[in-house]
């Protein structure tokens, strides 16, 4: 198998860490398809995903999953892996927390690209408050619910873990510590699982994805800016 992605991207982490705590990462390949925009579409990448999005998984007869949900329950299948609880409450709880999670990655990529991407002068500010508020929402919901987090990891785990991970990644301005202690103290603790420190993003590696700034945007969510719980 091959899976099509960068080490930026939380989405493609989230497969990648999963696959670790699988004990199958030997059995996926990692390959990075290049540059990838939101307005320019990747021609490699089109032909494995008609949305041009990433992580893809290729299988061994050719056929591609896509996208992350997809990939991490046929992994979990493959693997006959416990990681998507067949016991209904424990199910739609990890499938509950996984849902938040990627809306909080949308939410950050989407920030992201409006910051790095448009024009500064075509940004829009409230579309930027928008995307700071479901981040800030749902941090506050996982503190609230730090208590349903299973001792036993679950793919919502796994999603939540992926989604901090990206922010600490992209927006350290953003402090989303301070106010959410009990989820915290959790992400230092899961933070420290080998899936988690072999799947790290490099902070110092250059980014082909990331135009150069030209001036400071003012919308840039500014350094002492925190997500409150």
């Amino acid at each position: 198998m091959i899976l099509f992605g960068n080490h930026a991207s939380p989405f493609t982490r989230k497969c990648r860490v999963l696959a670790a705590e699988l004990g199958i990462v030997d059995q996926i390949a990692f390959q990075d398809p290049g540059h990838l925009s939101p307005v320019q579409a990747n021609r490699s990448l089109v032909k494995l995903n008609p949305l041009g999005k990433i992580p893809v998984l290729q299988l061994k007869d050719g056929c591609t999953l896509y996208d992350s949900r997809v990939i991490c329950e046929y992994l979990n299948a493959v693997a006959d892996g416990d990681l998507f609880p067949a016991e209904t409450g424990r199910r739609w709880r990890a499938l509950h927390l996984q849902a938040l999670t990627d809306g909080l990655m949308d939410a950050a990529l989407i920030l992201r690209y409006e910051l790095t991407f448009r024009d500064e002068e075509a940004t829009w500010g409230s579309w930027i408050d928008r995307q700071l508020e479901r981040i800030r929402a749902s941090v506050e919901c996982m503190n609230r619910e730090i208590s349903t987090f299973c001792e036993h990891i679950t793919i919502g785990e796994i999603s939540a873990a992926c989604a901090l991970g990206y922010l600490d990644f992209r927006f350290t301005e953003l402090m989303w510590r301070s106010d959410n202690p009990e989820l915290a103290s959790w992400f230092e603790m899961f933070s420290r699982r080998p899936s988690m420190t072999s799947t790290l993003p490099d902070p110092t590696q250059p980014n082909p994805n990331q135009p150069k700034p030209t001036q400071t945007n003012p919308n840039q969510p500014k350094p002492t800016q925190k997500i409150k719980g």
